[in-house]
């Protein structure tokens, strides 16, 4: 679905004025089509994610989105499990160390994946900012699954991982999903968890799980009701 300036502003909390001072200073992925601009939904969650903004929750829904691609984080979650006092003393000791646990389909080549991740990094650092890192592959056959996955690992030492804002990491979400529109569906979600006030709390803590799946459940119920207020289905 293609948005307009005034979706955007929206999406973002932001004013029109704002979205095109960005557009001018090259800030946001926008497509020109004759005298207006148009914005890819899907372009702008990656985008939106890398920045850490904080969005409406109408992101993260379509009014033609199939119900069949409405996963849920904290489901995702479950399936890949959460690990605590991981070792690794640098950035590929700590992949490998999350790697080595994650709940992962049986036919998956742990060390062809581990490959991925550690050239995935080394185009980008997917450290996010305040000790948390996203390591993902964009390409889904590199893990077939038929939902999406994460994989949570606390790491017993914090390890330098080239994060937006410096810091080191100890707090790893390994996420993988059936395809790439929906990985990066589930990354904006995951990212707009992150930043709620309950779910850095249980991070920070390395709370018990029951606890961390507790708070991300709120949140999501929150949002879904927000989407489909009369049901109290959603996203």
């Amino acid at each position: 679905m293609q948005l307009t300036v005034k979706d955007v502003a929206k999406l973002l909390n932001l004013s029109e004025k704002t979205i095109y001072r960005m557009i001018q200073r090259g800030e946001i992925p926008v497509h020109r089509i004759g005298e207006q601009f148009r914005f890819n939904r899907t372009d702008l969650m990656e985008w939106a994610t890398t920045k850490r903004m904080n969005v409406s929750p109408d992101m993260f829904t379509e009014p033609d989105e199939d119900e069949q691609e409405q996963h849920r984080v904290s489901d995702a979650l479950a399936r890949g499990g959460i690990f605590y006092r991981l070792d690794g003393k640098d950035k590929e000791g700590a992949l490998r160390a999350l790697v080595r646990v994650a709940h992962l389909p049986g036919e998956v080549d742990r060390d062809f994946l581990l490959n991925h991740l550690i050239a995935r990094e080394a185009l980008a650092s997917t450290g996010i900012g305040e000790g948390i890192a996203i390591p993902h592959v964009r390409n889904p056959v590199i893990v077939p699954v038929d939902a999406p996955l994460i994989a949570l690992g606390f790491l017993e030492h914090s390890v330098e991982f080239a994060a937006i804002d410096g810091k080191p990491v100890n707090v790893l979400f390994l996420l993988f999903s059936p395809t790439i529109r929906l990985h990066l569906r589930q990354l904006s979600r995951l990212a707009y968890k992150l930043g709620q006030p309950a779910v850095q709390d249980a991070l920070k803590r390395q709370a018990p799980r029951e606890e961390i799946f507790a708070a991300i459940r709120r949140i999501e119920d929150e949002l879904y009701a927000h989407a489909h207020p009369a049901t109290g289905a959603g996203i």
